[in-house]
């Protein structure tokens, strides 16, 4: 039996220069994507990698091997030794992985419970992986409902009102640390800020930093037409901009308050020594691998809001996620619910299928024998005994099919194909050795081959 495996690590079970070294880019992704689709226990395969987490969601068709499998290619691709990796990766398989998806793009396991900018993480990952082969049905269909689900969560609860994004946290933190009330009216009125990057995370930043009233952005990026497109939105939003050229970054530190970054840059975009002498600057860096060089502030005057301060903050004061959580839990547990039921039900299909299968041969057998011990019956005669011995089958057969479709979908801690081939006597169709559903760290999971301890979870609590 195939099932969906998520193994995974967040903001919640690892520490940012972990998490750092296994950030991907879109190139480094496909081919990881790839690489988990070469080994023999997987068949699908998609990954979504932030700021805040670097999670890989597989179909497997052997729990234990699947998880080697993952952990194996992650090695592989970032150089992390395998025993660090086991130490801070979590696993979710089947029912729990499913939770922990719609959880994840609810919004709900975020730094920022609400957040909305993790669905559109998780869509654009779902998307690369569609395009390039890697979603198959299982994750298609999760992947689907988990989107469903994130947008019924907005929709329908006040959890936006917990936090927009990490940007608009990062933005608050580096107002506190200016002294600056966030809450206040036009907090950054009469500030100049550099804005570098014209991705999603510099856009949301600049938006976010015209709303909080500041009075003048400058916008550098590689590409610069799109730095140009950025500077247009900020003119209509009535925010004036300006454009200069990358490589020009560093000679409008003296005349800015404020530089938020997030390039995804292979090396700083800023580092100590281009802060000019006597400067006072906020930096705010928004990009795993980091963009910023930490060193920054050793310098006076010179102070740094990054992925994990963010962190830290976050730990510190558990307050900064204003949990709203209620309703959006009481979505996911109605969309798990009814996600879940489907996937049972489509589960004991081949199980159903065997049972009628077998039913239909024993009558055909039996109508064989009473065929050459009835040689004179006529055909008319002989057709309506067919007829009859199929009614008899289909009808016997009816209310057990409907019966156990019933119960699938009410229930995951019953193996209803191994129930009917235990009461009707049938062949295995479907072996399944492990766990109906997991929710653990990946220290904890023996070797493969191993029987693993089961760890069910009930809704809104897979979150590490």
């Amino acid at each position: 039996m195939v099932s969906v495996l998520i193994v995974g690590m967040s903001h919640r079970s690892a520490p940012v220069a972990l998490l750092e070294r296994l950030s991907m880019d879109d190139s480094v992704r496909g081919e990881t994507t790839q690489a988990l689709l070469g080994r023999a226990s997987l068949s699908e395969a998609m990954i979504v990698s932030t700021c805040n987490r670097l999670e890989v969601y597989t179909v497997t068709n052997s729990f234990h091997t699947g998880v080697n499998d993952v952990v194996e290619v992650l090695h592989e691709v970032s150089g992390v030794d395998i025993e660090t990796l086991r130490g801070y990766l979590y696993v979710r398989y089947a029912d729990a992985a499913a939770e922990h998806m719609l959880v994840v793009t609810s919004g709900l396991d975020s730094m920022v419970v609400g957040e909305q900018q993790i669905i559109g993480q998780v869509r654009n990952a779902y998307q690369a992986a569609s395009a390039s082969g890697s979603v198959g049905p299982a994750l298609h269909s999760l992947a689907q409902t988990a989107l469903h689900t994130g947008k019924r969560v907005h929709t329908e609860t006040n959890i936006d009102d917990a936090g927009a994004s990490m940007v608009s946290f990062a933005i608050d933190q580096a107002l506190a640390q200016m002294g600056i009330d966030p809450a206040s009216e036009k907090p950054l009125a009469g500030k100049t800020a550099l804005v570098l990057g014209a991705g999603a995370m510099s856009s949301l930043a600049a938006t976010h930093l015209g709303k909080a009233g500041i009075d003048r952005l400058v916008l550098a990026n590689r590409t610069r037409e799109r730095a140009e497109r950025m500077a247009q939105h900020s003119e209509e939003a009535g925010v004036a901009a300006e454009v200069i050229d990358f490589e020009e970054r560093t000679f409008v530190l003296n005349r800015v308050d404020m530089v938020v970054s997030a390039t995804g840059a292979d090396d700083f975009t800023i580092k100590p020594s281009d802060i000019p002498v006597d400067a006072a600057l906020m930096l705010v860096d928004l990009s795993m691998p980091r963009d910023i060089d930490d060193a920054c502030t050793e310098i006076p005057g010179v102070d740094l809001v990054n992925i994990e301060r963010l962190h830290k903050t976050n730990r510190e004061d558990p307050s900064a996620n204003s949990p709203r959580e209620a309703d959006a839990l009481a979505i996911v547990r109605e969309e798990l619910e009814a996600f879940t039921s489907e996937q049972r039900i489509r589960d004991i299909v081949p199980a159903v299928s065997a049972l009628r299968k077998q039913a239909a041969d024993v009558g055909t057998e039996e109508l064989e024998r009473l065929r050459q011990r009835a040689p004179g019956i006529s055909e008319d005669d002989w057709a309506e005994v067919n007829r009859t011995v199929r009614r008899v089958v289909d009808k016997l057969l009816h209310q057990p099919t409907v019966r156990v479709k019933e119960l699938a979908a009410r229930s995951g801690t019953v193996s209803y194909d191994s129930a009917l081939q235990e009461l009707f006597g049938l062949e295995a169709v479907i072996t399944n050795a492990a766990p109906s559903t997991t929710s653990v760290n990946a220290s904890e999971l023996p070797d493969a081959g191993i029987v693993a301890f089961v760890n069910s979870t009930s809704a809104g609590q897979t979150r590490e």
